[in-house]
């Protein structure tokens, strides 16, 4: 048995100290640091935060590496750094490229998922090339393409994410067709109107892509995509880095969502953990500066964010406690995959914790009661 000891643990509703947390792989409990077996492993936190690991359901690439690079190689970069992170799951996410090399990064992840050598691969999310040339972002046009059964059907089992433009359906069946395979629709890069927007959710979609970027705004007589985010029960990505999207707006799509319909993502691309310069994304030159990923033409594409930076963020721009702003990258993504063993450090649950200073430093991180990650 294992014990964390002078930690600050962060629960759901609360921050408990002067206690110690025992694990294996699995969590067991708190109890009295005094009253441990002789035989325990002790890990002295030193004073730092304890919360579960973050779950990063959208994110394209980091450390130079990119899940359309389509290798297992890549992937493995992507593991072991999104641990130092603090993350100890995520969805590698793929772009509107042709559909031989989106085949190819589906097949990796499938491959690649049970040999991670840090955060675990949860599945793909697939996002394009069903969308919107309006709101294309910075995904290629000249692949975009309709949504069709056939092109996911061999790939069913590895998707958990897929994102589409309802506008852009000639079947609305898809949908339903894709929660039948536990796929969670979502809809993003997309130009619909509110009443489009409904109809999708209304068919089964329940997520939406990165909530305001790359789709129809809000407007008071004609609400799009993003008032139907906001009213309606769908679960909304947010990038909280402070450039996709203004505090203000942040703030509103948490008063309005509540605390249990917002996820945090990153959506970095392969220039995350490197610093400026240039970089790719989706075969198109991406060049970094003062906190942003852009095309030649000024188009955002994607971002450096990190999973720590995010949680810090929406905590300071949404003014929520530690707790809340916790929760919006470990229970909910949890939830949102139906992951039922993980996301609190509640008995019972899988020993996935990280550690941080108070300035969001990524300590340490374990995967089912292994450092994955060490500071």
């Amino acid at each position: 048995m294992k014990a964390i000891i002078n930690g600050r643990f962060i629960l759901p509703q609360e921050i408990i100290e002067g206690q110690a947390l025992t694990f294996d792989k699995m969590l067991e409990g708190f109890s009295d640091p005094d009253q441990l077996p002789a035989h325990t492993q002790i890990i002295d936190a030193g004073g730092a935060y304890v919360a579960p690991g973050f779950l990063n359901l959208h994110i394209h690439g980091c450390g130079g590496c990119d899940a359309m690079d389509g290798t297992r190689e890549a992937l493995a970069t992507m593991s072991r750094l999104q641990a130092s992170t603090g993350v100890t799951g995520f969805l590698p996410t793929t772009m509107t490229c042709s559909e031989e090399a989106i085949g190819k990064a589906l097949s990796a992840i499938r491959e690649a998922r049970g040999h991670e050598p840090g955060a675990d691969i949860l599945g793909a999310n697939l996002e394009g090339p069903f969308i919107s040339e309006t709101y294309k972002g910075a995904q290629k046009a000249c692949h975009i393409r309709k949504a069709r059964w056939d092109f996911i059907e061999p790939y069913a089992d590895i998707l958990k994410i897929l994102t589409l433009a309802p506008e852009t359906l000639t079947d609305m069946e898809f949908i339903p067709r894709c929660c039948s395979h536990r796929i969670i629709v979502s809809l993003g890069h997309s130009d619909a109107t509110f009443e489009e927007a409904s109809r999708a959710i209304a068919a089964g979609a329940s997520h939406i892509t990165h909530l305001y970027n790359a789709m129809s705004p809000l407007h008071h007589r004609r609400p799009g995509l993003v008032g139907a985010a906001l009213t309606q029960p769908v679960t909304c990505e947010l990038i909280a880095d402070g450039i996709h999207i203004h505090p203000a707006a942040l703030c509103l799509a948490v008063r309005a969502k509540g605390l249990d319909r917002i996820v945090l993502i990153t959506d970095s691309m392969r220039a995350c953990l490197l610093g400026e310069g240039e970089s790719e994304l989706g075969g198109q030159k991406v060049f970094v500066k003062d906190g942003r990923a852009t095309l030649a033409d000024g188009t955002l594409a994607g971002s450096i964010l990190t999973m720590e930076k995010a949680v810090q963020n929406i905590w300071r721009f949404a003014h929520l406690t530690l707790p809340q702003a916790v929760q919006l990258a470990t229970l909910n993504p949890a939830r949102e995959l139906g992951l039922t063993d993980r996301g609190t450090l509640e008995p019972g649950k899988r020993a996935d914790f990280t550690m941080f200073d108070d300035d969001f430093h990524i300590l340490q991180t374990y995967k089912k009661g292994t450092c994955i990650f060490q500071k």
